[in-house]
């Protein structure tokens, strides 16, 4: 039975549908997907969204949200997961599962083909002869990694530039986390071995690695050579700590994800507890809004972890759910085609698999738990920044800004943001001084934030609640002529809504004391339009902890913005007139070698490798040789990229 309140036209669609598999996608009032679901049958899982007494929370939400609904009848249910993949891809629904933006979502890459290969984190995974471990959720995730492979194998951690203009081993070498391969002879049979055996423990192949390593030991002893007997002895050892904290959960040595949910008031924290050869590897929770189901959860997380995420090398053959999701098969089918082998997602009967489920269901109300006091946390300083202040209403949405420059030049301005009390960094922006502000603080902090208002109407360029500039009474004196100029400008070209936006936009300039006090520290003096002194504040205040630690950030993006800005004039300004040598081989030349004196110093071969035609690289050299000589003799040792310039005090 359908629900009374159901549109008139939504009930003819109801009635309409068809008993085949599809997709099926729910539209507001502006023809924006609100959802988007596969199903066996679309009659039968369509409907019942509207049947009577469906206590859903997202069934509530259909009454004044959807407008429309949109179907696509296909052959099976196989085709039913493929399309609603790309159609979220496409179309990037409110409701369904999102991922953390991939930009944060890394992989470990191995490329066995080098010469001397080396681990690197990566954003997107590419189609070459490289392995990938991962994806991490979280740069720190990844990072640990790394130093894990770095405390006990002995791989380079060098970039190819600096390998390649050693002339002696660095710290690494000393302390025995690289063999060198920079500058010694170090057998590289010996050196592709331990990158194995890194894929190895990357793999989470850990009890392969372990015999493997007994082998090499062994042989090693056997030859007389102790010194790797005991390396190789070092690193069993130190696998086995790492393993000795890994429990084991299931009486199969089988590779398994468990995939729960706690939820709680329209919220919930999804975790995926991960379990290879019978051991868990580790538990990765995410935050997800609640407006539907739990196994449409599921289903979406899913799809968006497996079906879209790239660069996972350790796919499991088991995934474990708590309830029966839409077109599991199909879904099972797709997976199992990506990953190249047998793929099976089930509701589990076995009490070993139901305790993996229950773990992560403990796993993921911790996380929830944790969540919740980090946002009560949050909450409680920025409501007392905003007593502090006297502001209107809490600014759960804070923007900062810094100019940079040295003597006017290479001039770089950043934007940091900060979200519900954290920093945004999806949210930070970079400006480039345009010449007619450089060496002008006022000018330049005039033309950025004049800039900023008036992508205000654009899509990710929303306003925050507060703005904050980096200086004093001047600055915040900018600020205000910005902003009405920007209301001006938005005015005349009709758009009023952002006009009035503006009009409400809290502007405020943090600065530094001069006046040291005895006890304390410095306190900061926050300016704020209409009141003449300025509020200070102290370290232990909300204020100070929101405001302070977001207005150093400003200040660390912008030197770096314009650090990089130098050593990228510096690099282009080097090879400028050089016949034959354009921007596409600067660029291969200087992601090779890293400065141009390094290039000065390759042989005619390295220049060749690097992408120069034979007759490009002697004159090349010729060329860089005379000018090395010259700055040598008259200025000193140029500026290299791995020099950087000295920052500057603002």
């Amino acid at each position: 039975m359908v629900l009374e309140s159901v549109p008139e036209h939504l009930a003819t669609k109801l009635e309409q549908l068809p008993g085949k598999p599809g997709v099926y996608i729910f539209l507001d009032s502006d023809g924006k997907p609100l959802y988007i679901g596969k199903a066996r049958s679309l009659r039968q899982r369509v409907r019942s969204y509207f049947g009577v007494g469906d206590g859903r929370f997202f069934v509530h939400r259909l009454q004044n949200e959807v407008s429309d609904i949109q179907i696509i009848v296909v052959a099976n249910e196989k085709e039913a997961a493929l399309l609603e993949n790309a159609l979220i891809k496409e179309k990037k629904p409110k409701y369904n599962f999102k991922l953390r933006d991939d930009k944060e979502f890394l992989s470990i890459r191995l490329d066995l083909n080098e010469k001397w290969p080396r681990l690197t984190v990566v954003r997107r995974p590419k189609e070459d002869e490289a392995r990938y471990f991962g994806p991490y959720e979280s740069a720190t995730a990844a990072r640990k990694a790394l130093r894990l492979v770095n405390r006990y194998f002995q791989l380079r951690t060098c970039r190819d530039a600096e390998f390649a203009r050693r002339t002696r081993p660095c710290l690494e070498y000393q302390i025995r986390r690289c063999l060198g391969p920079c500058v010694l002879p170090v057998d590289r049979e010996q050196y592709l071995a331990q990158a194995q055996m890194v894929a190895l423990f990357l793999e989470g192949r850990r009890d392969d690695l372990l015999a493997d390593l007994e082998r090499r030991m062994r042989e090693a002893a056997a030859r007389e050579e102790f010194e790797s007997a005991a390396m190789y002895r070092d690193q069993m050892r130190a696998i086995e700590r790492v393993m000795v904290a890994q429990r084991v959960v299931m009486t199969d040595p089988i590779d398994a994800d468990a995939v729960e949910i706690f939820a709680e008031e329209g919220e919930a924290e999804i975790a995926l507890l991960r379990v290879r050869k019978g051991r868990i590897r580790d538990v990765r929770t995410y935050p997800a809004f609640l407006p539907l189901t739990e196994d449409e959860l599921i289903a979406s997380f899913l799809s968006a972890y497996y079906a879209q995420s790239e660069g996972l090398s350790d796919p499991p053959h088991f995934i474990f759910v708590p309830v029966e999701i839409e077109a599991m098969e199909g879904l099972s089918a797709i997976l199992s085609e990506r990953f190249g082998h047998s793929l099976h997602i089930e509701c589990p009967t076995r009490n070993d698999a139901k305790d993996l489920l229950e773990l992560a269901r403990e796993n993921a109300r911790h996380a929830f738990r944790d969540r919740q006091a980090e946002r009560a946390s949050a909450e409680r300083r920025l409501s007392e920044l905003a007593k502090r202040l006297r502001l209107s209403r809490i600014p759960w949405r804070i923007e900062c800004v810094d100019v940079s420059h040295l003597g006017g030049g290479d001039a770089m301005a950043a934007l940091v943001a900060m979200s519900d009390g954290h920093l945004d960094r999806s949210r930070y922006r970079s400006f480039r001084i345009r010449s007619e502000a450089r060496g002008d603080d006022l000018l330049a902090m005039h033309e950025v934030l004049l800039r900023r208002f008036m992508r205000a109407a654009e899509p990710k360029w929303e306003l925050p609640e507060l703005l904050i500039v980096d200086g004093g009474r001047s600055q915040l004196e900018v600020a205000l002529q910005a902003r009405d100029e920007a209301i001006r400008k938005h005015s005349m070209a009709g758009r009023e809504e952002i006009a009035r936006a503006l009009s409400n936009l809290l502007l405020a300039a943090l600065a530094k004391e001069r006046i040291p006090e005895k006890k304390g520290g410095l306190p900061e003096r926050i300016y704020l339009p209409g009141r003449k002194n300025p509020i200070l504040i102290r370290l232990g205040e909300a204020a100070y902890e929101v405001l302070v630690p977001l207005r150093d950030e400003a200040h660390r993006v912008a030197n770096r913005l314009r650090e990089g800005a130098m050593a990228q004039r510096y690099f282009e300004s080097a090879l400028d007139g050089i016949e034959g040598i354009g921007e596409a081989s600067k660029r291969k030349l200087f992601s090779r070698f890293g400065s141009w004196k390094a290039i000065a110093q390759a042989s005619a071969e390295e220049l060749v490798e690097a992408g120069l035609t034979r007759l490009q690289a002697a004159k090349l050299l010729t060329i860089l040789r005379e000018r090395t000589q010259s700055t040598d003799a008259k200025e000193g040792a140029p500026i290299h990229a791995h020099d950087p310039p000295p920052s500057d005090e603002c």
